[in-house]
């Protein structure tokens, strides 16, 4: 057993030591001796930590940072803590998140951008080296206890299914010894795909009895604190809560958003400068320094369509209200720590978003996202969202607010979310509060910091040692830089003064104050023609005199901007970035991409009881034609009912059934419109085989088709589908054989769909008549224009 000094921690697990002294024969022996067996503890003074990590929350937009977001938890661990207002993330979520726990790049781990566009390319394979141990292994390799709850979208999209493997999960590879939550890049709210390890759950309550993801994370989490402080009080704790808000959907109790009614009839140009001057009164941002601009691809608010402005205003109410009931839910969890007496030797992270806000909803915002991320947004028209306005935040939608107001919530920066090149992408508000680590309190600290330098900051506020061999494996050196150094020391020189920044083409280099950057693309313009990487116009600022990147200055300092590009080439050399990789529809192609697949061929068996497969884990039936064939045994007669198998949700999916004995075949597209299928007679008693044939029309992606529905090889019904969906049923909802888990595809089985009869196997075959090669931006430009 290891006797605390750190010295011996360097190599994990720590080498048990063998027995060295008298052995005797005879247990009764007098001489018999051994040292007691001692558990496993960290460096004594070791703090508990938390880890708080929102999603989605650009810096404008909590009270804490000057933002019209009321977050009384934020605000009272600032006054109790220290305010970071240079504190960096990567601009996209899975990365951030990799960079985080692991204290290294997101190139350097596999992770430049999320997970569903990995490709063969190492700093994109979505795959972390066993050289990079995450930071939860080598915490719980010194004796903490180690817990994750809410969002892990670190998981490779051919390890999401129930086979594994589960090295990238939680509690598989990340070093947690449990988990509550979910796979993926978000989920609905109200009816989320949960995991507890890696065994899939339902949550008891539904939202009629007031179930909301961030409150039940937070119930689990708080239960989780209370365990393990009652049973190993003496046992530090390593607790990541990182809930899926406010990433859309953006789902909240309608009572929390009517609290921001009418708050922002103003638009967000007058929001932005009203923000803006609210940082300037917190000192979050520099006093001499000045409102960027809004970018050209962002109308104004007077702009917009005065049809659409009441419905505008409604998105950020919504936002508004998600965002300060997740910050609420923390408080809870704070106060749990508190009541068990651990808040004062616990080291809190509270970092306000993994990248900047999301500028994926369109210029319109949306009802349900994946319209967008479909190419259809265009069928989303101004009228079409006036009539879903008060829908907006429920049950009934999958919504997201417009570019307008993330770029809002990013104030004073330029750009959002995705765009690594500015601090608008990049620049996240963080707190962090340890009373009895340092003696500040209410203080701003403006050293250059970043999402990589938490693990060392963890490592060396525990005393430990970053490991040199983890499992066997000798590891990377860490590339983040503790921060512990600033704690007690305002004006301490900052250690973190070079940084690379690229995500999809977005990329930019920070040294010693000054930054180059250039913008290569823009989030919610998916079919925009891209420029050659070499064409791309870069920018120069210089940090200490232009706190917001306002001023750019590459026409007057060629030399210097050109020393920072050749920096940040070399950069990207040493953290795997290269090859830049811009590509966007093909990297959804694993094929194209390079990656796995977990199925492949023309065929898939399923059986009864097998649920919560993800889209990666079924055989791609989008843009083409595919027969769904189900071997059953029924009672007969009306007494028949539920799903034979169901793909995605209310929001877009398909699936088969049966209805008063009736087959049926429906196909949703993106919960705006069903097309239903049925067979003329009932089904008799006995085993049948039900077929649902789709005959794709083709000549392109997103077509319609004939569905032609068969019981024993006889022909019982057919109708037509007229739109399908090209690219996403659903980012949250599953494929699940014998019931529909979560929100069903269609009303027309709702409340019945678990099914009456037995089914012996699924069996799903595909065409070769596959369109998906046609996925460009060209085609998908064709999609949205021609329904609009």
């Amino acid at each position: 057993m290891n006797d605390g000094h750190v010295g011996g921690r360097s190599i994990l697990p720590i080498p048990d030591r063998q027995h060295t002294g008298l052995l005797t024969y005879d247990a009764k022996d007098p001489d018999t001796s051994f040292p007691p067996i001692e558990p496993l503890v960290p460096p004594a003074g070791a703090p508990n930590v938390l880890i708080v990590l929102l999603d989605d929350v650009g810096f404008g937009a909590s009270s804490a940072f000057g933002g019209p977001v009321h977050m009384p938890t934020a605000e009272r661990l600032q006054r109790g803590g220290l305010t970071f207002n240079r504190f960096h993330t990567t601009a996209l979520c899975a990365p951030t998140r990799a960079a985080l726990l692991s204290g290294r790049n997101h190139h350097s781990v596999g992770m430049g951008l999320i997970t569903e566009t990995a490709t063969s390319a190492p700093g994109s394979s979505g795959l972390r080296p066993n050289t990079k141990a995450p930071l939860a292994t080598t915490l719980k390799l010194n004796g903490y206890s180690t817990a994750q709850f809410g969002k892990c979208h670190e998981v490779p999209p051919w390890q999401t299914s129930p086979v594994g493997p589960f090295d990238a999960w939680p509690t598989g590879g990340g070093g947690f010894e449990y988990f509550y939550g979910f796979i993926g890049g978000e989920n609905n709210q109200y009816y989320p795909a949960l995991y507890e390890g890696t065994s899939p759950i339902e949550p008891d309550l539904g939202p009629e009895d007031g179930y909301h993801l961030t409150e039940d994370l937070a119930d689990k989490a708080i239960g989780w604190v209370r365990t393990q402080k009652a049973l190993a009080p003496d046992k530090p704790f390593f607790l990541y809560f990182a809930p899926g808000a406010t990433h859309a959907p953006h789902h909240v109790p309608l009572e929390w958003a009517d609290t921001y009614a009418g708050r922002f009839a103003m638009g967000w140009d007058a929001l932005r400068q009203t923000i803006f001057e609210r940082q300037k009164d917190l000192g979050v941002v520099s006093p001499d320094s000045d409102l960027t601009t809004r970018p050209a691809a962002i109308p104004a608010w007077d702009e917009m369509d005065e049809t659409l402005r009441p419905v505008l205003e409604r998105q950020l109410e919504v936002y508004a209200g998600f965002l300060e009931h997740t910050d609420h839910h923390v408080g809870r969890l704070i106060d749990a720590i508190e009541d068990v007496g651990a808040l004062e030797n616990t080291l809190v992270y509270y970092i306000i978003g993994d990248n900047g806000a999301s500028a994926e909803g369109t210029v319109n915002g949306a009802f349900n996202e994946m319209a967008n991320f479909n190419g259809l947004a265009a069928i989303e028209t101004p009228e079409f969202m006036a009539a879903m306005k008060d829908k907006l935040g429920t049950v009934e939608a999958y919504n997201h607010y417009s570019v307008g107001w993330a770029w809002a919530m990013c104030t004073p920066y330029q750009w959002t979310k995705q765009v690594a090149s500015h601090w608008g992408g990049t620049r996240n508000g963080t707190i962090v509060h340890w009373p009895a680590g340092f003696e500040s309190r209410g203080e701003i600290r403006s050293q250059f910091t970043h999402v990589i330098d938490v693990a060392p900051t963890v490592l060396e506020a525990a005393g430990l040692p970053e490991p040199t061999f983890v499992n066997g494996i000798q590891q990377a050196p860490i590339e983040g830089t503790s921060m512990l150094y600033t704690f007690d020391a305002a004006d301490a020189q900052e250690r973190h003064d070079l940084q690379y920044f690229e995500m999809a083409g977005n990329r930019g280099i920070y040294f010693k104050g000054w930054s180059a950057v250039t913008r290569h693309s823009t989030p919610w313009l998916p079919n925009e023609e891209l420029p050659a990487l070499e064409d791309d116009v870069w920018e120069l600022y210089d940090g200490s005199t232009d706190w917001t990147q306002a001023h750019d200055l590459a026409a007057d300092q060629p030399e210097r901007l050109a020393d920072l590009q050749r920096l940040w080439l070399i950069e990207a050399v040493r953290h795997n970035v290269l090859p830049i990789d811009d590509r966007r529809f093909e990297r959804l192609n694993a094929t194209i991409a390079g990656r796995p697949q977990l199925v492949t061929g023309t065929t898939q068996v399923l059986f009864p009881g097998m649920k919560r497969l993800s889209e990666n884990s079924v055989i791609d039936v989008k843009n083409r034609s595919f027969r769904v064939t189900a071997a059953v045994e029924t009672p007969g007669g009306p007494t028949t009912n539920g799903v034979l198998i169901a793909q995605g949700g209310r929001f877009g999916g398909w699936a088969l059934y049966v209805k008063d004995g009736h087959p049926r075949f429906v196909y949703n597209v993106l919960g705006m419109q069903e097309f239903v299928v049925g067979a003329e007679r009932p089904l008799e008693d006995g085993r049948h085989q039900i077929r649902a044939e789709f005959d794709y029309d083709g000549g392109g992606l997103a077509k319609g088709g004939t569905v032609t529905l068969f019981v024993d090889g006889e022909q019982v019904g057919s109708g037509r589908v007229d739109l399908t969906q090209p690219l996403i049923f659903s980012a949250d909802e599953t494929t699940d054989i014998g019931d529909d888990y979560g929100l069903p595809v269609s009303a027309d089985y709702a409340g019945a769909s678990t099914f009456t009869g037995r089914i012996d196997v699924v069996q799903i075959d595909i065409g070769d008549d596959d369109h998906s090669h046609l996925i460009d931006p060209a085609e998908v430009a064709r999609i949205a224009t021609a329904r609009q």
